[in-house]
């Protein structure tokens, strides 16, 4: 047994690095890994997961308190994998974590030889019994089942349904019934394929020509409002097809006009192969605004929901009672495959093309039909659970009249879906061990068979709907064939699933899967060996709204299964459970939950923590990961830890997000989620004095950033990072007082950390001037200095390898448009109207107060706040405040008439006020261009303004006025070049700021 007092290695050290980089590399593995075996939302990396883990279950080597035991065995057990460790305790511990980092690769997590090892270094550390590992909110799974691979008990709750199926599927049915269980779905997935091929032949009909449709690319439609048109409007957010280099395609549209009085005008259209992008029209939707291709006029985005409201979201064909659209969703491309061509071919829509949308509408009209004679006992076929009714952030499709969740799918998708229902319910009473995992498959089969799943054309391949954490409204959108052969054919998706179970070692023992809530588990007092979770990240992800998405179907699939397919708190409730979920609800819609507040969220998680500590032995260690990057949302995670009875004794930032996930874009949105190591706080711990608190925490931040620079982690990752270290110092008090004996508060407490953060990345910076700036000395740079060097320092990333870098900035590319389309009609936080940087204005005002920086002042000209979101004008944006309404070429000849004297009374006063100068040109015949480069204002021109000044100067090509600038700049101080250079190492790589100032840098005399 290790000792109480024996240090673990996840309290002194960890391999960040070597973890972070097959963390990361994980997020791309799909064959055969087990996060493909459902979607589940903020799912940690299991490479992550079992570092971690290792690094709590085994003691420090170099702790002198180290079993002796645990030593000779990991000296015998390690050479298995790796050379001969020395005798030295400092050589174990390096060999330990050099075990752990490999270990984290994906392509030894099944390795004979790994597992071996890492077994027996868990069963060498704790050789009387083996560890139980508890995860309360247990998500998709990823912290038991590494607790399982290592040869741990498991013990794995969640309050929502679906992600206990999840989980019970993972930890228990797999590890039960092993690799036998991909045959036996490999026969189900072939018995499903026939019957799918002779039941929904005539609703998917191959082509004539022997092609097979694998996808309808469609669009809603509006009518254009305007006087004498009212033309059919597609909403489409592009017209591109394929955008393949050796297969482009693109559809182009014709307004074909009629003379017969009244009749409205209609688009066609055709498919061609653009040469260039501009040939290929732009959208006609953005936003909701839908402009009309036949007359120009633009629908507000109210007209539009009116509109799409009276379609129930407009899905849906209108047909008239021979089988003739006549409205509704209008199909504009179907792409096919031939046998024995490559790639994929792309035509207009036919007759029997919509014929077989007919056939299926009347078919799943029957089915509903029948149903309601037979008096509608059990569950109606299709989803008619409600939708919420209000668009609250994360789902659009309610204002556009989408009011129950069959509204998400057209009735060929919900006639489809509901025979798979049907199918995997007949084979699930013949084989139920394959009855969780059927109903899995048909839950993944919605995720793709929905109508607001999207074409990508870069890719040439439907999207599904979940490519973020909400549910967007899709103006246009794609319907996958379910015979196809592709992604959204079920016989696909099992077959993809059959991997799994072999990819998965073999587990002696399965664990334990129970749905409750993490604040009042049923587990004795002190019976657990490690409490490890990934909690809730305060309003960062909706779970139970949008699960529900999957629970609809599930529920039809597993009506026998009463107990997991229900609200037990409230059985009147026909969706997944919200009342008692640990989230800040009211920040999405206050109206429905207007209790779930941000002390709801604190007082629910401090007691989930009090549970855990509850729960833990005394002698035994739990970790925290959060990946949130709002500052509130780590108050409130931190408040419920300190106020559940824990200490912080370490803290390690692991990347675990790639670098092309939407939310990266132009803002700091974590690259890493921060694990926080700690222990139950003794009931008899001291109360801290606050100076000696504050005098212990710049040496601790600041040794800690260096650590962390050193492993490649920068940026808000890095922040972040930083508050794990700070509360070791606060956490292992009962309180904190001081001199006169008031409590200081955490709240209190993270200012103080923000600050010595800020202060320790602007003397790394902007150097030792700003050291002196802490004592009121001369020698720092202004404020708005300051705050950019602290804006851009926040927004570097974590570093990760060229390679990876390259290929998320293309698949960003590619996203990009679709992104932008998938929003709702409203103005998001975070989107920006212009060039420049974005972040969250909480982590800008949490900078900008402690350091004296007022950000009132700076508005409008250095940064502009909106929504809740601050952006850091790009150097072009400022061009009209630093030159007026002329130019930077007006400027530089104003420049060349003066010399560089009167440049530096004119052009460099500052704090007083002067009187404008204007900007006259030596060309005969130019009038004065009316401009002043130093126009009266409060405050004079700042080092920033200067430097971007000349940026713009190298940017127009004005070198001469350039060195005149420079010049004038090097006689008045260091100042110019010190920020201009931290510029040069704070701007993003291929940012036109770090382009420019690196140019003008060339121009400086050495």
């Amino acid at each position: 047994m290790i000792p109480k007092e024996c240090k673990r290695l996840a309290e002194v050290d960890f391999p960040i690095a070597v973890v972070s980089k097959h963390s990361a590399r994980e997020k791309s593995i799909r064959h055969g890994h087990p996060s493909t075996l459902h979607l589940w939302w903020a799912r940690r990396p299991l490479a992550a997961c079992r570092a971690m883990l290792m690094a709590l279950l085994l003691p420090d080597p170099c702790d002198s308190l180290c079993p002796k035991e645990f030593e000779e065995q990991a000296r015998e057990l390690l050479p298995k994998v790796q050379g001969e460790v020395g005798m030295k305790d400092m050589d174990l511990r390096h060999a330990l974590l050099k075990f752990i980092g490999d270990f984290s690769n994906w392509d030894f997590s099944s390795h004979p030889a790994y597992l071996e090892v890492g077994r027996g270094l868990v069963k060498a550390a704790h050789p009387e019994e083996t560890p139980l590992v508890v995860d309360p909110f247990a998500g998709g799974g990823s912290i038991p089942l590494e607790a399982l691979r290592l040869g741990c008990d498991a013990f794995a709750s969640d309050l929502n349904p679906v992600a206990c199926l999840v989980l019970k599927v993972m930890l228990e049915d797999i590890p039960r019934h092993g690799a036998e269980l991909a045959d036996e779905l490999r026969k189900a997935g072939a018995e499903i394929k026939k019957q799918a091929e002779k039941e929904l032949a005539e609703f998917y009909p191959d082509d004539p020509d022997g092609s097979k449709p694998i996808a309808y690319l469609w669009a809603r439609t509006v009518r254009c409002e305007a006087p004498d048109c009212g033309a059919e409007i597609p909403l489409m957010r592009s017209f591109w097809l394929c955008k393949k280099a050796n297969r482009r395609r693109a559809l182009k549209s014709q307004v074909r006009r009629f003379k017969e009085k009244g009749r409205q005008p209609e688009i066609e259209f055709e498919i061609f192969e653009p040469k260039k992008e501009s040939e290929v029209e732009g959208g006609t939707v953005a936003r909701a605004k839908a402009k009309c291709l036949c007359c120009g006029t633009v629908l507000q985005p109210e007209r539009v929901r009116a509109q799409l409201s009276q379609q129930k979201g407009g899905a849906d064909v209108i047909f008239d009672k021979e089988g003739k659209r006549t409205g509704g969703a209008r199909m504009l491309a179907v792409v096919t495959l031939k046998e024995g061509q490559q790639g994929r071919n792309y035509r207009l829509p036919q007759k029997g093309d919509y014929e077989a949308v007919w056939k299926a509408k009347q078919k799943l009209d029957k089915i509903l039909s029948d149903w309601e004679k037979g008096g509608k006992k059990g569950l109606c076929p299709v989803p008619d659970e409600e939708l919420p009714t209000t668009s609250s952030g994360f789902m659009a499709p309610p204002i556009y009249g989408m009011t129950c969740w069959s509204d998400l799918f057209s009735s060929r998708q919900n006639m489809a879906l509901l025979k798979h229902v049907e199918w995997v319910s007949s084979l699930s009473s013949r084989n139920q061990r394959l009855t969780s995992l059927l109903a899995l498959a048909v839950s993944r089969l919605a995720d793709i068979q929905n109508s607001l799943c999207s074409w990508k054309p870069s890719m040439s391949q439907v999207i599904h709907v979940f490519t973020r954490q909400a549910i967007p409204m899709m103006w246009d959108f794609a319907e996958a064939n379910p015979l196809g052969q592709q992604a959204g054919d079920l016989s696909t998706t099992i077959s993809n699933l059959a991997r799994i179970p072999e990819s998965l070692p073999t587990i002696s023992h399965y664990g334990q899967v129970c749905s409750m809530s993490a604040d009042d588990h049923s587990l004795p007092d002190e019976s657990v060996g490690v409490w490890f979770t990934d909690p809730p990240y305060y309003s960062a992800v909706p779970y139970a709204d949008i699960s529900d998405f999957f629970f609809v179907w599930l529920k039809r699939i597993l009506a026998d299964n009463a107990a997991l397919m229900r609200d037990s708190d409230d059985l009147a409730n026909a969706l997944t459970p919200k009342k008692h979920e640990i989230c800040e609800m009211a920040f999405w819609d206050s109206n429905r939950y207007p209790e779930k507040d941000k002390g709801f969220f604190e007082d629910r998680m401090a007691s989930a923590f009090a549970e855990g500590r509850r729960e833990l032995r005394e002698d035994c260690i739990g970790s925290v990961v959060f990946a949130h990057k709002s500052t509130e949302g780590w108050e409130a995670l931190l408040n419920g830890m300190t106020k559940g009875g824990w200490t912080i004794t370490g803290s390690w930032p692991i990347a675990t997000e790639m670098a092309n996930r939407l939310r990266a874009r132009d803002s700091a949105a974590l690259a890493t989620s921060v694990h926080l190591v700690c222990r139950p706080r003794p009931d008899d711990a001291p109360v801290g004095d606050w100076s000696e608190v504050l005098r212990e925490l710049p040496k601790r931040v600041g040794d800690w950033m260096e650590r962390l620079q050193s492993e490649g982690v920068h940026g808000a990752d890095l922040v972040f990072a930083c508050i794990g270290p700070a509360l070791e110092i606060f956490s292992r008090y009962s309180k904190v007082e001081t001199a006169e004996g008031k409590e200081v508060g955490l709240a209190v407490y993270l200012e103080k950390v923000w600050e010595v953060v800020g202060r320790s990345a602007l003397e790394q910076v902007l150097g030792t001037a700003e050291a002196r700036a802490r004592n009121g000395m001369a020698g720092a740079l202004e404020e708005d200095a300051r705050l950019t060097a602290l804006f851009l320092w926040t927004l570097q990333s974590t570093e990760q390898d060229q390679k990876e870098k390259s290929d998320a900035k293309q698949m960003m590319d590619d996203e990009s448009e679709e992104d932008d389309a998938a929003d709702d009609d409203d103005e998001k936080p975070g989107k920006s109207k212009g060039k420049g940087f974005s972040l969250v204005f909480d982590v800008v005002r949490r900078f900008a107060q402690p350091l004296g920086i007022e950000l009132p002042k700076w508005e409008s000209r250095v940064i502009e706040t909106e929504k809740g979101v601050v952006r850091l004008f790009g150097v072009s944006e400022r061009a009209n405040f630093l030159f007026g309404s002329g130019s930077a070429d007006a400027a530089a000849e104003w420049i060349l008439e003066n010399p560089s004297k009167s440049l530096q009374r004119s052009l460099f006063k500052e704090e007083e006020g002067p009187e404008p100068t204007k900007i006259r040109t030596r060309k005969a015949g130019r009038k004065s261009a009316g401009v002043s480069i130093d126009s009266t204002r409060e405050i004079g021109y700042t080092t920033l303004d200067r430097v971007h000044m000349a940026m713009l100067f190298q940017g127009s090509g004005q070198t001469t006025a350039l060195r005149e600038l420079i010049k004038a700049e090097q006689e008045r101080g260091e100042d110019f070049l010190r920020l201009s250079n931290a510029l040069s190492a704070l701007y993003p790589k291929n940012s036109e700021e770090k382009r420019l100032v690196d140019a003008m840098l060339l121009a400086v005399p050495k």
